[in-house]
């Protein structure tokens, strides 16, 4: 019985996941089809550039090599797949309206031949048939309208026959609205979601029940009697275990929302953080391309490090660190090795009883630090190539690689240890709901001289408000922060 009910949560949670990765998947792939259906726009105008000529409209004027003209689109068509990202027509949902993403197909379209009209009005060498150009405008926007509506016809058939993209949602409360809701729902599957359940009260214990048994995707709460406190610990819940928030306003407002119509109801989405989507993917894209940087810029320097480490004292160069990252996932950080060998807190050390008792007197007469967080001031167990080296940081170069190879970000919370994270609170917990990171908020705000709240709420600054700008920013400060003594080293 036990195992039957372990084999259907499994099942499940594999089919939100599915769910979630069909939608991702699709958003996907219209990038490489925006971008080959406006190549092939341009090139079905460069086919058709002697209509004019033809119906005796008006002369060719000029002749233009094809190799030529194949080198400028597909190095211009870029240019219109980055202006169609940031007028958002990369939304993950099927069940987005169609004509409201013509609108936008049109309008990014347009921008990007009024930027062309531009380029070739002070460049005019460049290229100078008119024609051309305005018919592979038209074919461009008719072009990716015509695709667009084709990949959302199969996503809209695989969730109507399949189910492959429903979302299942959980209502909260009995009263008007919300049953016009549940009316819907149930009647239009194309809306996008399955009601797993509808129950009345919005206490995290009901919540985790129903989650446990039926597995949540989305919430949608209708219910003016829920206290801000009770909102406050749904919100907290639902952020870090990826279920998405909604609910019906009464007079509640926020200032992290999506606003949105369900069949002529407002409902507005709480935002756990930017960093889903395409903010997932943009992230990741960075992360590789800083990551590879920064191994290959400082590698004179860890080459270096790796030679003072070995020369002045036994035992490996990197340190392996267990931590806890996105999720709850165990994982180990890279570290040069900044202690004697016999007090490294690691399974390859045989003294590993002696190194963790001297390390719990240490904590207990020197840390500095309030809250889950340690830090001993002082401590003697380091090298005297390992005080330098953690004074500034180098110690933390080789977790280029943990970025490269997905466990960390360059930017993020920074990842605690298995006992510091036991002793959580239920809301700091939302730490774990992206990937941690080298640096963030709290090290260009005070590093580990901040007390373990202060550090939580920048890091929560961050994690509502992220953005590629965000990060650059914290990168910049970073450097600065580098060689800036702390108090409690």
């Amino acid at each position: 019985m036990v195992a039957n009910i372990r084999f259907s949560l499994a099942g499940i949670r594999s089919a939100l996941a599915i769910m979630k990765r069909s939608e991702l998947f699709f958003s996907f792939i219209q990038v490489p089809v925006d971008y080959l259906m406006i190549v092939l726009a341009a090139l079905s105008a460069f086919l058709i550039r002697n209509v004019p000529e033809v119906l005796s409209l008006k002369p060719k004027l000029y002749t233009f090599h094809f190799h030529i003209y194949l080198e400028i689109v597909l190095a211009v068509a870029p240019i219109f797949i980055l202006i169609y990202a940031m007028e958002g027509l990369y939304d993950i949902r099927v069940t987005r309206k169609f004509w409201k993403e013509m609108v936008r197909i049109f309008s990014a379209t347009s921008i990007g031949l009024v930027l062309i009209i531009v380029a070739i009005f002070l460049q005019r060498e460049w290229f100078s048939s008119r024609f051309v150009i305005l018919a592979a405008w038209g074919l461009a926007t008719l072009y990716v309208v015509i695709a667009r509506y084709l990949i959302q016809l199969i996503q809209k058939w695989l969730l109507r026959s399949r189910g492959i993209g429903v979302h299942r949602v959980l209502l909260i409360g009995h009263n008007g609205k919300m049953d016009f809701i549940a009316k819907s729902i149930r009647r239009d599957r194309s809306l996008g979601y399955k009601i797993v359940d509808q129950v009345n009260s919005a206490s995290l214990k009901v919540v985790k029940s129903v989650k446990q048994d039926k597995g949540i995707d989305e919430i949608i709460l209708c219910e003016p009697s829920l206290t801000e406190d009770e909102q406050e610990k749904l919100i907290d819940y639902c952020a870090i275990h990826n279920v998405k928030y909604k609910y019906i306003p009464t007079s509640r407002e926020t200032t992290r929302y999506d606003i949105g119509v369900f069949n002529g109801e407002p409902l507005i989405e709480v935002k756990n953080t930017p960093l889903d989507g395409w903010g997932r993917i943009a992230k990741r894209f960075l992360d590789v391309v800083a990551a590879t940087l920064g191994i290959v810029v400082t590698s004179p320097i860890m080459l270096a490090t790796a030679l003072a480490i070995k020369l002045d004292s036994d035992g490996p160069v990197i340190y392996r660190n267990e931590r806890i990252g996105d999720d709850g996932r165990k994982f180990f950080v890279y570290k040069f090795r900044y202690f004697k060998n016999e007090y490294c807190i690691s399974k390859d050390n045989p003294d590993l009883k002696k190194a963790l008792e001297l390390e719990n007197k240490l904590i207990e007469k020197q840390s500095v630090r309030k809250g889950p967080l340690y830090k001993i001031k002082n401590d003697p167990r380091k090298t005297r190539v390992g005080a330098i080296i953690e004074k500034y940081s180098i110690d933390e170069l080789p977790q280029f690689f943990n970025v490269l190879f997905g466990s960390m970000s360059i930017v993020g919370p920074r990842p605690h240890q298995k006992r510091e994270v036991e002793k959580y609170m239920e809301y700091h917990r939302r730490l774990l709901t992206i990937r941690p990171g080298i640096t963030g908020m709290a090290q260009i705000s005070g590093r580990s001289d901040l007390d373990f709240e202060k550090e939580y709420r920048l890091d929560l600054y961050y994690i509502e408000n992220w953005s590629i700008w965000l990060d650059f920013q914290i990168l910049f400060k970073t450097f600065g922060v580098l060689f800036r003594k702390r108090r409690n080293s």
